[in-house]
């Protein structure tokens, strides 16, 4: 199962969709890069704890999520 979950993050995004975009995206990065993940977390899980902290955050353009 993913922490946190998606109703605990809901409030950092507009919708649920854009959420998804952006957590897709980071984890994504996190993948990419090889960034060092605390206690064997997935990149998802990361990437989602990142944007309910505020760490991490995201905005719409006219072409998407960046």
């Amino acid at each position: 199962m993913i922490h946190p979950s998606v109703d605990q993050i809901k409030g950092v995004a507009d919708s649920k969709y854009s959420l998804v975009v952006a957590a897709a995206k980071r984890a994504r990065q996190i993948v990419e890069r090889k960034e060092a993940i605390i206690s064997n977390e997935k990149p998802v899980s990361v990437a989602l704890r990142e944007l309910l902290d505020g760490s991490v955050t995201y905005q719409h353009t006219s072409s998407g999520i960046k």
